[in-house]
């Protein structure tokens, strides 16, 4: 996606009444983003909703404008890449995987890519003892923000939010 289109889908984000994740910290050196649900889905089924994420992350937040591009290795290295003409990016790299209990992958999403930030994003799944599962989203970014956590943290926290929103559909519903 080009970064006028990026820029755009965050303004409207931004004027959004979508479900919201919490900004839990911040520092003037990085933040945290958290969201949390219960999903009428068992571990081992949210777990793979979550590392097919092309089937629900929302287009307008890739590069491509096309979330068709986007795949998730669930291995130790793995990527979490997305695909373009001629090239690609890496979004995040898998440190952590064990299947149907957490996922954590290292690196900075989107436009964070071009500041001074490494981030660690983790979802973590508990069975809830009804057959559901207990998920979290926590997103941890440090480093160098030029415009500051304070201007960053609200947008990624709305941008995390939507996406969560949309894995909790399509983990219950197969669609985001």
């Amino acid at each position: 996606m080009k970064f006028q289109a990026m820029a755009i889908g965050v303004a409207a984000l931004l004027a959004a009444d979508a479900a919201q994740a919490e900004v839990k910290a911040m520092t003037p050196q990085g933040f945290e983003v958290v969201e949390t649900a219960t999903v009428k889905a068992a571990p081992d089924k949210v777990f793979a909703a979550i590392v097919r994420v092309q089937d629900w992350w929302n287009s307008e937040h890739t590069f491509s404008g096309s979330a068709a591009n986007l795949s998730i290795e669930p291995k130790p290295g793995g990527c979490f890449c997305e695909k373009l003409p001629g090239g690609g990016v890496e979004h995040l790299r898998v440190a952590f995987v064990k299947p149907g209990a957490m996922l954590r992958l290292r690196g900075a999403l989107g436009p964070l890519q071009g500041e001074g930030v490494d981030g660690a994003l983790t979802f973590a799944l508990v069975p809830d003892g009804a057959g559901g599962t207990k998920l979290s989203l926590s997103y941890i970014v440090g480093g160098y923000l030029r415009k500051g956590s304070e201007a960053w943290a609200p947008i990624v926290d709305q941008v995390l939010g939507e996406q969560f929103a949309r894995l909790v559909r399509y983990s219950e519903t197969g669609r985001p």
